[in-house]
């Protein structure tokens, strides 16, 4: 039977948790087309080093495009990214998601590796790190997310929030100075969820600069510094979580958390 680590059962496996050093994000007027169809539009929007930004609003509103427009899975068709002060639009795409993790919805494991060798692949290819460096950075990443006991499982043998888990592992092997995730529990269990969670709000509270596609309204208001409330490929309103979830002003907004809250 797969079983989820508890948060406090996962603390006493995991790695003595290192401080990040976050960079700060700023989209500038960024606009992301499907063909002739603009589905994000006019976006700008900064993030502050070791921060959290929580984006939120209906399905089909542009959220998890516009987090692929981020790490240019999605090449935007006007507008800038800029990381740490420099415009990122001039780097080779797979140079940018050395810097920029991501983790997605569905976990995307190698299915014939172990949770080992899945975190280790990037940091040996990739980045060239030698082998044996690569697979002792991959174990501290597992241990960090309370996975020390679990590297040489491979993924079928692992529940679904431990799957999550090692996705994340994975994306902070490559040491990236920012994290986005695109509704990284929307594919768990519900029993599930609160593990993955926590262990976000870890990340953030240890200073990675974080950029976080969610419907779970809880998360947002408690992990998030900033809250962003999209609609139709357009940022409708942006505060801190009080703002957002406690004085909505816009009436579009207002009507959504009626329907979520």
């Amino acid at each position: 039977m797969h079983t989820e680590s508890s948060p406090s059962a996962a603390a006493t496996t995991t790695a003595p948790a290192p401080a990040y050093t976050g960079a700060g994000l700023e989209l500038k007027d960024l606009t992301l087309a499907y063909g002739d169809v603009e589905v994000v539009r006019d976006i700008s929007l900064r993030v502050d080093p070791g921060t959290t930004t929580c984006i939120i609003g209906p399905s089909g509103s542009g959220k998890s495009t516009l987090l692929r427009g981020i790490n240019r899975l999605h090449e935007p068709k006007s507008g800038d990214v800029i990381l740490d002060g420099a415009s990122t639009l001039g780097k080779h795409p797979d140079q940018l998601r050395r810097k920029i993790g991501m983790v997605f919805q569905h976990f995307n494991l190698f299915p014939d590796h172990t949770a080992l060798e899945n975190v280790a692949l990037s940091p040996w290819k990739v980045k060239r790190l030698p082998k044996k460096t690569a697979f002792e950075l991959a174990r501290a990443r597992l241990a960090e997310v309370g996975l020390r006991e679990r590297a040489d499982h491979k993924p079928r043998d692992l529940s679904g929030g431990q799957q999550q888990r090692v996705a994340i592992a994975r994306a902070l092997a490559m040491e990236p100075q920012v994290m986005l995730f695109d509704e990284a529990t929307s594919a768990l269990d519900p029993e599930l969820v609160n593990g993955v969670l926590n262990l976000m709000a870890s990340l953030s509270g240890r200073g990675m600069t974080m950029v976080v596609v969610t419907h779970e309204m809880g998360f947002a208001r408690r992990a998030a510094n900033q809250v962003v409330f999209m609609d139709e490929g357009q940022i409708v309103e942006t505060g801190t979580p009080e703002d957002i979830f406690d004085r909505p002003q816009s009436t579009r907004l207002q009507r959504f958390l009626s329907e979520v809250l």
